[in-house]
Order: C-alpha cells, then structure tokens, then sequence
C-alpha cells in the first residue's frame, strides 16, 4: 500500500514538475504588457508597499528565484532578472511578496524563518538517525522516535511554506493588475505560472507526510 502511496505520489509530482517546466517555457516568450523587466517589476513592487531596503539582485541557477529574509535581497534567475517576459514579471512580484509579508511581520513567515535552522540542522543528520533507528529498532526504540521527530520538522516546514507561497503569490497577482504591468490578455498566464508553481509546495508537503507515515507505521509494525 505504501510503495503504490509512493509511486502514486511520484508521478504526481514528475508530472507537476513537467506542467511547471512547460508553463515557465511558454510564458518566457510572452512579452508583458508593460514591458518591464523582472528587476524592474521586483523594484517597483518594492517601492510602491513602501519597502526601500530590499536590494534586488540577480541569481545564478534556473528558477531558482528566491528572498533571503536576513539579507534582505530579492536574488531573481537571470532569466528573469533581465527577461520582459509574463513569466518574469510573475515570479519578481512573488518573491517581492515574501518581501511584503516580512514587512508586514506575516505570522506564517516568521514560524517558517524560525524553523529553518532547526531544519538545516535535522536533515543532516535525519537519514542516518532514521536507518540506525529501523536497524536498532528492537534494542533502542527510542532511536527511532528520535528520527521521526526530526523528519516530522520537515514536514511541518513544508505545510508552514504552504500558506506563505499562496499568500505570496496572492499579493503578486494583485499587484500585477493593480499596477497595471499586466493586462487583461497576460494577467491570466500570470496566475496560471503562479498557480503551477505552488502546485509543486503541495506535492512536496504530502510526500513528505506520507514518508513521516511510513516511518511512524515502521516504529508501530515493529514495536508490535
């Protein structure tokens, strides 16, 4: 039951990551409406929520866009740095909207800044912890426990990224129109690159419960 959970799942996510890929392609040669670049759509969303200390910079990597909230830094994929693109204009205003929510002190922000040491630290050393654990589960169940807790951090990181991504993505989209960089042709594309993009923190937030599952009926089954 489980490897079919499992192979269920990873379908589902090759097949999110494919819709993802191929919606990121199609809109990367859609010029937006306004014409602006990533940079300058990351820039003007910072100014016009009153945010002057956030520095936007480009990123090495594909997709790899992302808001680092202890640099304060916007660090967008070259592509969409420089790109006039639907695409590029979607995934500036979403990271700009990380830069919003922390601004704005957003509650579900702040637990998932606060957990992300805990979660660096767990997942060097939660592989090993687990496999030790399953090995000795009959001599030192407590081991075993051990490592479910610290995989149960990453779980709950996962669903904590949840609500910020969608709110992220919330004030993008809202931005986006209000700002008018994009129009009623584009908008739609916009949200729809945003929306395939958040599919994939929903993919990854149940693997990783089904795998904290599997664990937990591994402690159980072998307890018994």
């Amino acid at each position: 039951m489980y490897w079919i959970l499992f192979i269920g799942i990873a379908l589902i996510s090759y097949l999110v990551q494919a819709n993802l890929k191929n919606k990121f392609e199609k809109y990367s040669k859609i010029t937006v409406a306004s014409g602006m670049t990533g940079a300058e759509v990351a820039q003007k969303m910072l100014h016009d929520n009153g945010i002057y200390d956030v520095q936007v910079q480009p990123h090495k990597g594909w997709l790899s866009d992302h808001y680092d909230p202890t640099s304060k830094t916007v660090n967008l994929s070259h592509d969409v740095f420089y790109g006039n693109s639907v695409a590029s204009a979607a995934v500036a205003a979403h990271e700009c909207g990380h830069a919003v929510q922390h601004a704005s002190a957003y509650s579900p922000l702040k637990l998932r800044t606060a957990l992300v040491p805990i979660v660096q630290f767990s997942s060097n050393i939660v592989t090993w912890v687990l496999l030790v654990g399953i090995f000795l589960i009959n001599v030192f169940p407590t081991l075993l426990l051990i490592g479910i807790g610290l995989f149960a951090m990453s779980t709950l990181f996962s669903f904590v990224t949840l609500p910020v991504e969608i709110d992220a993505s919330r004030r993008a989209v809202k931005w986006l129109q209000d700002a008018g960089i994009t129009n009623y042709a584009d908008h739609p594309k916009a949200i729809s690159a945003l929306k395939s993009a958040a599919y994939t923190y929903v993919v990854a937030a149940l693997s990783s419960l089904a795998t904290l599952i599997y664990y937990v009926s591994i402690y159980m089954s072998r307890r018994n």
